[in-house]
């Protein structure tokens, strides 16, 4: 299985959560775990994701993120999980 984390920061607003699934559906990645909270007003989201059937590749994926981050005036961080278990294996 390929794993992902996905963050997603910024101000509160209504719809976040559905068009950030949007998209994770639309190019069939599978949601694993998934977390959220609003602190003082900030949205926080950490979803852990499958990729392994994702139509778009990492690259792509990230892109597409990041696009929707800027429209929605958000930070949204695609980091492949491999990141993670190098820093836990050192």
């Amino acid at each position: 299985m390929e794993k992902a984390v996905i963050t997603v920061v910024g101000q509160d607003a209504v719809g976040i959560t559905a068009r950030v699934c949007t998209l994770l559906a639309d190019t069939n990645i599978n949601i694993l775990d998934i977390s959220q909270t609003i602190v003082g007003g900030y949205f926080n989201m950490v979803t852990v994701v499958d990729i392994t059937n994702a139509t778009s590749d990492y690259n792509e994926i990230s892109a597409k993120f990041d696009a929707l981050g800027n429209e929605m005036g958000l930070k949204i961080r695609v980091q492949h999980t491999r990141i993670f278990d190098a820093m836990h294996r050192i």
